[in-house]
């Protein structure tokens, strides 16, 4: 039985899909939430015993994206498919970057809707074919503009004082408006700051990030 957790701020849309879910033999919704930080609450409640989490994008007091990244930093043992009717590039790139293990378009049918569940829990990631289309662009746009460079033992060849900065942040468990504080800059300029950095090492969330740290020999 795949047990799922539903989050989004409609209960409509979570009627809906508690519905379409719960028409498959397999498939149990044990737990709902209406915001982000409700999100998290019932996520820890039930963890060990939840296996996926499908979280929409825009919801009070925190996104769907920021509970992405704090199931990371907190390590909670769930797979997570975001469902969002946003097919914008940033919102894309950014819900990878946090660590989402997949991402699908709330105007999906049934059948693709359920492969993608399936996919992720299965411990494989799944995105949409017009969400495919904007990750192979973003790939081949970054092979375009990015410098080969030498990996080296050295951070100082790879990360700029700024870099370092956000990185040495971020192990230690900041979030970008924290971040942001620190360095006296915008929130969005965090953001940015962040994204680029992990691009740069090549890393999907905070776990890589550390290890490809812990590489390099930044601490």
């Amino acid at each position: 039985m795949i047990k799922v957790i539903l989050a989004d701020d409609h209960e409509l849309v979570r009627d809906g899909i508690k519905l379409l879910l719960e028409s498959e033999q397999d498939i149990l919704v044990i737990d709902e939430a209406s915001d982000g930080e409700q999100a998290l609450t019932v996520l820890e409640k039930n963890a060990g015993n939840v296996d996926i989490l499908i979280v929409d994008i825009r919801m009070p007091k925190m996104t769907g994206i920021e509970v992405v990244e704090q199931i990371q930093k907190r390590q909670i043992p769930v797979k997570t498919l975001v469902l969002s009717m946003h097919d914008s590039e940033e919102y894309v790139l950014k819900s990878i970057d946090a660590g989402a293990d997949g991402y699908l378009l709330k105007g999906s049918s049934k059948e693709e809707f359920l492969k993608a569940l399936h996919a992720v829990v299965d411990g494989g990631k799944y995105f949409s074919g017009d969400i495919s289309a904007i990750l192979i662009n973003n790939f081949q746009r970054s092979n375009k503009t990015e410098t080969i460079v030498k990996e080296s033992a050295d951070s100082d060849l790879i990360l700029t004082k700024r870099e370092k900065e956000i990185l040495r942040l971020l192990l230690s468990g900041n979030s970008n408006k924290e971040i942001a504080e620190a360095l006296d800059i915008s929130k969005r300029t965090a953001e940015v700051h962040r994204f680029n950095l992990m691009k740069k090492l090549k890393v999907k969330n905070l776990i890589e990030l550390a290890n490809k740290a812990n590489e390099l020999g930044v601490n």
